[in-house]
Order: C-alpha cells, then structure tokens, then sequence
C-alpha cells in the first residue's frame, strides 16, 4: 500500500543530468502512522486511515485521542483515508509510513484544497469576453450579458456559467512525476504544481492509469 500526507512548502527549479531545467514543488510528507485499517467485512469497503502531523494533545477531543491510543500513537492533527482497489492490505495499524515508499521517476496524483479567490466575477471565474467599450454603454463591460430566457420555459437553467464563490475546492492533479526523494529531510518533489497555497495539506497516491 502506497500513500502519505504531506504539507505544500513551495515552488523550485531541479538541474537534470543534461542540465534541462524542471520545476518542480517541494513536499514535506510524513511521517504518518496508519491509525485504523479498513476492511470490507466490517466497514464494507477497504481502506487505510493515516494520520500526520503530532499536535499538543489539548487540541483534540477525548474522542479522537481515543481513537489514537489504541494503537500507542501520538497526537495528530489530521487524518485522510485511502481507499484502496482490492484486499491490498499490507500494513498494519500503528505502523510509520514515510516518504520512501515512493521511487524518483514513479507517477502520483496529489490532492489539496486549491486556494480560495472568494466571490469572482465570470471574466475571471469562467473566462468570459468583455462587453464592447463603445456603443453607449457605461458600466456594463463586464457584465455576463442575458441569462434569462422567454416565456419557455421561462427562467435560468440550473448550471448556468455566472458569478459566484471560485477556489476553495478539493483538487486532483494526476500523473505528476516524483523527481526527488529525501528520506533524510523527508521532503518529496514532484514536477509542475500542486494545488493549494504554502502549508496547505496535501494527499500523494500513487497515479491511476
């Protein structure tokens, strides 16, 4: 079973061996503690339930210190599930997961929560053209234009393209390609980038073809 959590640090440049310039984002993952195994006879569906990050115990509830104590595990401040394909289950509860489960040159998918632009207009949301600047008009060039419709069926279809929140979801970019591995530091680096802002949590799997 591969996966960890890690948190975003930034953007660099790697040198390859023929001098080509990679960007590329530095992760710093693990170490996490598999705090809970999920199997499909009891929880009907097969999963690993990780935990990262140690915090002072006072900011978790009984409940979730509970949970950790069953297997002698530290306090941590965030748990993610993996799910898992099949019976995959070659880890077991309490076990330190860290980030040399993943090789240079394999492919992953890296979740995160993309960063929030609060509430945009749809130029910038959905990429819409402006209004002409001409023509009489004096505040409406970046209007959306008409949304409406006649008397059938008479009002705006759900779905429509129109201003609202824009950023703040969960992110999935696939098929990144893992440049470096530092079990020492335990950073990873992946090329291109990652969703999310500095700090901001992130899940690495590896990629689904």
């Amino acid at each position: 079973m591969k996966g960890i959590i890690g948190k975003k640090v930034g953007m660099t440049q790697i040198f390859d061996d023929k001098g080509n310039v990679i960007p590329a984002t530095i992760i710093e993952a693990g170490p996490c503690y598999v705090t809970q195994v999920r199997t499909a006879d009891r929880d009907g569906y097969v999963a690993v339930q990780m935990g990262y990050s140690e915090t002072n115990p006072k900011r978790l509830t009984q409940g979730q210190l509970g949970h950790l104590r069953r297997n002698n595990l530290p306090a941590l401040r965030h748990l993610r599930e993996f799910r898992l394909r099949g019976d995959d289950l070659s880890v077991e509860e309490g076990a330190e997961i860290k980030v040399d489960v993943f090789e240079k040159g394999e492919r992953v998918d890296v979740i995160g929560i993309s960063k929030g632009r609060g509430f945009a207009g749809t130029i910038k949301r959905h990429g819409f053209h402006r209004q002409p600047k001409t023509h009489g008009q004096s505040d409406r060039e970046r209007a959306p234009g008409a949304v409406g419709m006649c008397a059938t069926p008479g009002r705006t279809l759900p779905g429509k393209k129109m201003a609202g929140r824009m950023g703040n979801e969960r992110v999935t970019i696939k098929n990144l390609e893992v440049v470096v591995v530092d079990a020492e530091r335990n950073l990873l680096a992946v090329r291109g980038s990652v969703p999310g802002a500095k700090n901001g949590l992130v899940m690495i799997k590896p990629a689904r073809h």
